[in-house]
Order: structure tokens, then C-alpha cells, then sequence
């Protein structure tokens, strides 16, 4: 009923239905006033073209829009939701999609704590442009983080996730540049793959692209990568991006890295040059020197703020795998805390120090390692050179031992333990005022 009263009385009318590859999507209706000659069966071929085209052409946009949606979603649910809280450095990061004409890529960010509070620091980007891309950099994602967490050199890393992109398949190339900081030593251990350098912006305002060895882009195999340590100064920012921040149809891509180096020093002189720009901010400055127009390539951006851990927040001591360990261990906790004020964590940290030592000393051959760290919270570092994780159980109410890692669970703010190519080290952490 509702379709014939959108036929005007005395008009001839043909309906054509718009037919696309699964269903029909829609009508064509073509009109002629009475004094015009009627509709004759040319007409009705013409207008059965027309629909067939336009049905088509509607049907291939609605599931390209599908499609790219869904990548569009793949992409933004593989990157992180959040940035990890890390000792020592603060983080912010930006992602921005291509322009509409590009659509979805491959390119990737992430911050992921290593043991003995360190951060790696990645940035990556798949080769194309397509749900295909978009899949890739997941799996190397995933790759990384799992490498990570064997706590492989930044050079290893870049070795296997080379040898994962041969296993995918042929031409999956990716850039990639790895990065891990150390807060205690203010020191930065790079490696790269293919990608542009990064940019660190000094306290006082000075620019530095710094020097790493460029390597080959990952997935083109039989190469090897060469990591560098750099000095990574309190106050200092380092810039890891893709090249979708300084390439494009405009420019090349040294000089966009000079026009990025150059925003961040002016950014820099706005705050003195005892102050360095708030992170959030020096992001989206950063952004804006892409000025009007599409964008050619998707963009990810990670900022790392070096605080570091002071010397004077670090204490380190190495114990001998005896029974003597545990006394010594509470003793030295006991008079590190004095020194920094700290005596009412005393009974809970002796405690806990003492309950992993044990621990550690009853399986060791080697010395075993003992550090706190005076940060926003108390942690505490306990390294043997045994690999299996301890695994926490409830001891049945005849067992002498077992409850070890139950008082650390309950007694603790955090607590973990990370498998080390030498060992492992099982860390907690506590509150103090």
C-alpha cells in the first residue's frame, strides 16, 4: 500500500528492484507525466540496466564500508587500551587512522615492564594497506610482547620477530624499532629495523635524532640487527613514531625528522628551560605539524618522560646461597629503611624479604641478588639462578612450609616473578606514606 501511493495518480511508473549479490537492497522508480508517450520495452531494458548497475555499485560500497570498518576495529582492539604505570618514566601515546582514502594499516605502539623495573619501549608498522596488514601487526605484536617477556636483548627480539614474518608468509615486511629503558642506570639499549630514528628532546630544550644503526626491515630475513645503549638523562623525552608522522607526498623522510625535531625544541622554549613540556601536550603538538589534508598513511606515536630512580633511591646486595641469607636479608632491609625513614614498613618488609630469600637460597648455586627501589612505592628484587616460576598454593594445615607466597599475596600491594635468561627474579611491592 505504501508503494503505490508513492506512484502520483495519472503518471506512468516502472519499478525496478535493486538486486544486489545476496538480496534485494532497494527500488528504482522512474516516472513520466500523462502528456508524455508511455513506457515501451526499450524503457523497461534501460531501466533494468540502470537498477542492475546501481544495485551493484550500492551492494560493493555498503560491504567496502563493512569491511573497512572492521579493520578499522581489528586495528584499534589490537593496540593498547592503556599505558602501563612504570617505574621511573612516564608515558603518553596518540594513534590516528588514515585519511579516507588510505584506509586501515598496520602500524603499532606498546610499552611493556620488564624486570627489575625497566620498559620496552616499541613502535612498528606493517608494509600496506588492508585488513591483511592489519592481522599481521597483531601476530607481531603478540610476538614482541611474548618476547618481551623472556627478556631477550632488543636485538634478539628483532631477530625472531624477523624469522615469525618469514613464517607468515611471503612480502610480510614490517619496520620495527625496540627500545628498553633502564631507570636505575638512566641508560636506553635501541634497536631498529628498517624505521626511522627517534627523536630525544633534552631538559634544555635541544633536539637530537639519535644514531642508531638503520637494519633491515623485518621479514626480509638473514640479516642481523645491532643494538646500541645510549645515555637516557632525567628530564629528557624520547619520540618513537611511524613514518606516516614525517613522510608524505610533500615531504621526504629526513625532512620531516628535521621539521619533527625542530617542532620539539620550540615546544621545549615555551616552557624553559628547566621545565620540559607536559607529555600530553608535546603530543598533540607534535600532531599538529601535519597540517591540512589527507593523510597518506596511518600514524602511532609513543612518548616516553625519563624520571629515572636516583642512586640514593637504590640499594643492591649480593648473598650467598646459605642459611644465614635470610637473617642477613632482614638485616640489611632493616637499616636501608632506617636510612630513608622508612621504619614502619620494617615488620612487613623483614617479613616478606625473608620469606623470599628462603626461597631463593634453597635451589640456588649462585649468589643470590637483593635491591630496593625507593619510587611512589616500596619494591623490593629477588634474583636466583633457578628459571621455575613459584607458584602459589594453599599449604594444608600439616605442611611446615608453603605459605611463603601466601603472605606475600596478602601482605603485598603487588607482587610477581619473571622468568630471566639466567634465572628468574620475584619482586613485591608496598605502600609507604
Amino acid at each position: 500500500e505504501e508503494g503505490a501511493a508513492a506512484v502520483p495518480d495519472g503518471q506512468r511508473a516502472v519499478l525496478a528492484p535493486l538486486r544486489g549479490r545476496r538480496r534485494v537492497i532497494g527500488a528504482a522508480l522512474f516516472l513520466r507525466r500523462p502528456e508524455r508517450i508511455p513506457f515501451e520495452a526499450d524503457d523497461l531494458l534501460v531501466a533494468a540496466q540502470l537498477a542492475t548497475h546501481s544495485a551493484l555499485g550500492i551492494d560493493k560500497a555498503v560491504l567496502y564500508g563493512r569491511e573497512a570498518y572492521i579493520a578499522d576495529e581489528l586495528q584499534r582492539t589490537m593496540l593498547p587500551e592503556t599505558l602501563p604505570r612504570c617505574t621511573g618514566v612516564r608515558l603518553a601515546s596518540r594513534y590516528l587512522p588514515a585519511a579516507e582514502t588510505a584506509r586501515v594499516g598496520g602500524d603499532w605502539y606498546d610499552a611493556i615492564p620488564l624486570p627489575g623495573s625497566r620498559v620496552a619501549l616499541v613502535v612498528g608498522d606493517v608494509m600496506g594497506h588492508s585488513m591483511t596488514s592489519a592481522a599481521i601487526m597483531g601476530q607481531l605484536r603478540t610476538t614482541a610482547q611474548t618476547l618481551a617477556g623472556l627478556d631477550l636483548p632488543p636485538q634478539e627480539v628483532l631477530h625472531h620477530l624477523d624469522e615469525q614474518a618469514q613464517r607468515l608468509g611471503v612480502d610480510r615486511m614490517a619496520t620495527c624499532l625496540y627500545a628498553v629503558y633502564d631507570p636505575v642506570a638512566h641508560r636506553i639499549t635501541v634497536a631498529n629495523a628498517g624505521h626511522p630514528p627517534p627523536v630525544l628532546l633534552h631538559l634544555g630544550g635541544r633536539g637530537e635524532v639519535l644514531r642508531v644503526p638503520a637494519g633491515a626491515p623485518i621479514g626480509v630475513g638473514g640479516v642481523d640487527f645491532e643494538a646500541v645503549e645510549l645515555e637516557a638523562p632525567a628530564g629528557a623525552t624520547l619520540l618513537l613514531y611511524t613514518d606516516g608522522l614525517v613522510e608524505s607526498r610533500l615531504r621526504d623522510v629526513w625532512t620531516g625528522i628535521e621539521q619533527l625535531r625542530e617542532k620539539l625544541a620550540a615546544t621545549a622554549q615555551l616552557t624553559g628551560p628547566d621545565h620540559p613540556p607536559p607529555l600530553e601536550a608535546l603530543c598533540d603538538e607534535v600532531l599538529d605539524m601535519l597540517g591540512p589534508g589527507d593523510r597518506d598513511d596511518d600514524i602511532a606515536l609513543l612518548a616516553a618522560r625519563f624520571d629515572g630512580i636516583a642512586p640514593s633511591d637504590v640499594a643492591y646486595w649480593f648473598l650467598e646461597p646459605e642459611d644465614a641469607a635470610p637473617g642477613r636479608a632482614r638485616r640489611l632491609a632493616r637499616r636501608q629503611l632506617s636510612r630513608w625513614g622508612l621504619e614502619d614498613l620494617s615488620d612487613s618488609v623483614e617479613l616478606l624479604v625473608s620469606e623470599v630469600v628462603t626461597n631463593a637460597v634453597r635451589y640456588a648455586s649462585r649468589p643470590v641478588t637483593l635491591r630496593l627501589l625507593r619510587t611512589d612505592v616500596l619494591r623490593c628484587e629477588v634474583g636466583d639462578d633457578v628459571p621455575q616460576l613459584p607458584r602459589l598454593r594453599q599449604a594444608r594445615a600439616t605442611d611446615e612450609g608453603g605459605r611463603g607466597l601466601y603472605l606475600v599475596n596478602r601482605l603485598a600491594r603487588r607482587w610477581g616473578a619473571t622468568r630471566l635468561s639466567t634465572g628468574k627474579v620475584v619482586w613485591f611491592e608496598l605502600n609507604h606514606g
